[in-house]
C-alpha cells in the first residue's frame, strides 16, 4: 500500500503533504522581455533593462508562454480560464532586482486538474491540481564564491515559470514522487518544460504536517523550499513528517515557517517564519492588461497535443500487449516509447519490451548515454528479434550479437553472416552431436532412464556446448528426449 505511517511507542501518525512546482517554460525569450532563455551562458549575459529593474522599462507578455502554459494546463486535465489578471508580489531579496515579481494571483490562467499515478502495489490514485499561474523567475545568488560576499548572476531574473500548485493529497514520500515523475514525463511529452531538476529547470516546494492515524484535523504545515530533485523531495517529507510527531509527542508547537532541506544531514532548518498573502501586498500589475483568451485559442491549442504518457501506457497494453508495468516504464520518456515503437513496429512487442528494459537499457547506463546517442538503433534491435524469433540465431548468441552492435553500431543481419552465427536447425547435425554426447556419457543415460529427468538440462548443454551455441534449442530438447 501507499500509505505512510509513522508508528511510535505513543501513537501511529498520518502524513499529509501538498507540492508546489515551478516548472521554466521552454521558449527562446523571457516571459517578459526579449533576453535570451539559453542555459549555461555567461552570467548576467541575458539581461535586459527590464529584467535589471532599469526605471521605466515596461514589461511585454511573451505569447509563446502562454501558449506553452494552456497546453501544459490541457495536459493535467485542467480548466482553462478564459481570464486572468497579472499582479505584483512585493518582497525584497537581492536576486530580484525590481523589488517584485510579476505573477498571477486571484485570477491565475489555469484551474483545477488532476495527474493520475501509479504506485508499487499496482493501484493508481488520484492527485487533485488546485491551479496553474505563470510569473517571472528570480535570478540566482550565488554564496560559495566568497566567504564574506553574495554575488548575483540575473540570467534566470524574469525566465517564464508556470507554478503548479496540488492539493493536500499526499499520504506518502512515494506518492510524492510517483507525481513528480509523472509531471515530469507530461511536460517533456507536451515540450514545455525540459524537467531539469539538477539545472534548476524544474524545483519543488514541500508543504508538510502530520495528525494522529484516523483523524481529520488539520494541524499547522512547513514548507521546505526549493527542493531539486524526486529522492530529496521524498526525503525531505519523511524526514520533516517524523521532526513534527517528535514536536508534538513532546508536547512542543509547531509553528507556520519556510524550511531547508539538508539531504547530507538529512535535517531540516528554519529560513525564515512563514508569510501571509498579506505580508507580500499584491495588487494588480499596472504595466499590463487582464489577459483574455478565445475558444479558437484554447481549441487550436488543443489540436496540437501529442499522445500523454497514460494514453500511449493504455495502448501499449491494450493493442501491444504489454504488461502495465513494461508500458508504464517505457512510456515514462517520450524518446523511450517512440523508440520502443519503431522497433516493435510489425513484431512481438513483448519480445523488443524485454530487450529494450533488459540488455539495452543496461548498455545505456554502463556507457552512460541516454537513448538519442545510443549506438544500437531502434531498426538494429527489432532486426536482432527477427532473428531470434525467426529461429536463425539463438538467444544466447543473441546477446554475443548484441554486444558486437552496441561496440560497433552494425546490422546484426550483417554481424550474424559475416561471423558464422547463424543457429544450426539442420535435424541431421544436431542429431550427430546429440549422438556423440550420449555415447561418451553412458553413465548419466542409464541415471537419466533410471528416473532422474532432472539430467535432460546437463544433456542439453552438452549438446549446445559442442555445438559452439549454434544448435537450436527447442530443437536439441525434442532429438534429446527422443533418444534418451
Amino acid at each position: 500500500m501507499s500509505d505512510y505511517v509513522i508508528e511510535t511507542e505513543k501513537g501511529k501518525w498520518e502524513v499529509i503533504c501538498g507540492l508546489e512546482i515551478h516548472c521554466q517554460i521552454i521558449s527562446k525569450s523571457k516571459i517578459f522581455s526579449g533576453a535570451s532563455t539559453e542555459f549555461g551562458d555567461d552570467v548576467n549575459e541575458n539581461v535586459s533593462f527590464v529584467d535589471a529593474g532599469m526605471p521605466g522599462m515596461l514589461p511585454t507578455l511573451n505569447q509563446e508562454c502562454v501558449h506553452q502554459a494552456i497546453k501544459t494546463g490541457l495536459g493535467l486535465n485542467a480548466v482553462i480560464n478564459k481570464y486572468s489578471e497579472f499582479s505584483r508580489k512585493n518582497y525584497f531579496y537581492a536576486d530580484l532586482p525590481q523589488g517584485y515579481q510579476i505573477t498571477q494571483f486571484q485570477y491565475p490562467i489555469v484551474g483545477e486538474g488532476f495527474i493520475d499515478i501509479d504506485l508499487s502495489d499496482g493501484k493508481t490514485k488520484r492527485i487533485r491540481i488546485e491551479r496553474m499561474h505563470i510569473e517571472q523567475d528570480a535570478g540566482k545568488s550565488i554564496h560559495d564564491i566568497d566567504p564574506h560576499k553574495s554575488f548575483i548572476d540575473l540570467n534566470r531574473a524574469g525566465v517564464g515559470l508556470m507554478e503548479i500548485v496540488t492539493k493536500p493529497d499526499f499520504r506518502s514520500p512515494e506518492e510524492a514522487g510517483a507525481f513528480l515523475r509523472k509531471l515530469r514525463s507530461i511536460v517533456r511529452y507536451l515540450g514545455t518544460c525540459d524537467g531539469n531538476m539538477d539545472e534548476g529547470s524544474m524545483r519543488c516546494d514541500v508543504n508538510v504536517s502530520v495528525r494522529p492515524l484516523g483523524t481529520n484535523e488539520c494541524r499547522t504545515r512547513c514548507e521546505m523550499k526549493n527542493v531539486n530533485s524526486v529522492k530529496f523531495v521524498m526525503q525531505a517529507i519523511e524526514v520533516e513528517a517524523k521532526r513534527h510527531v517528535d514536536v508534538y509527542e513532546n508536547d512542543g508547537e509547531i509553528c507556520q515557517e519556510t524550511r531547508q532541506f539538508d539531504p547530507v544531514a538529512l535535517t531540516t532548518k528554519v529560513m525564515r517564519k512563514k508569510e501571509f498573502a498579506h505580508d507580500y501586498r499584491y495588487f494588480p500589475e499596472p504595466d499590463l492588461p487582464p489577459l483574455i483568451l478565445s475558444d479558437d485559442l484554447i481549441n487550436q491549442i488543443k489540436k496540437e497535443l501529442v499522445e500523454l504518457p497514460d494514453a500511449k501506457k493504455a495502448r501499449f497494453v491494450h493493442e501491444l500487449g504489454l504488461t502495465p508495468y513494461d508500458a508504464m516504464v517505457i512510456c515514462e520518456n517520450k524518446e523511450v516509447a517512440d523508440f520502443f515503437e519503431k522497433a516493435a513496429q510489425g513484431r512481438d512487442a513483448k519480445k523488443v519490451a524485454n530487450w529494450l528494459m533488459g540488455d539495452f537499457f543496461a548498455m545505456l547506463k554502463k556507457k552512460n548515454l541516454d537513448i538519442a546517442q545510443s549506438p544500437v538503433s531502434a531498426e538494429n534491435l527489432g532486426k536482432l528479434v527477427d532473428l531470434i524469433t525467426h529461429d536463425v540465431i539463438s538467444g544466447k548468441i543473441a546477446k554475443d550479437v548484441f554486444e558486437i552492435m552496441a561496440e560497433t553500431s552494425e546490422d546484426p543481419e550483417k554481424i550474424v553472416e559475416e561471423r558464422g552465427l547463424k543457429q544450426v536447425t539442420d535435424t541431421s547435425a544436431i542429431e550427430a552431436i546429440i549422438d556423440a554426447v550420449i555415447a561418451s556419457n553412458p553413465e548419466n543415460v542409464a541415471s537419466y532412464r533410471a528416473g532422474k529427468v532432472n539430467l535432460l538440462g546437463w544433456f542439453v548443454g552438452q549438446v549446445i556446448k559442442q555445438s559452439q551455441g549454434k544448435a537450436n534449442p527447442a530443437m536439441v530438447n525434442k532429438l534429446l528426449k527422443e533418444k534418451l
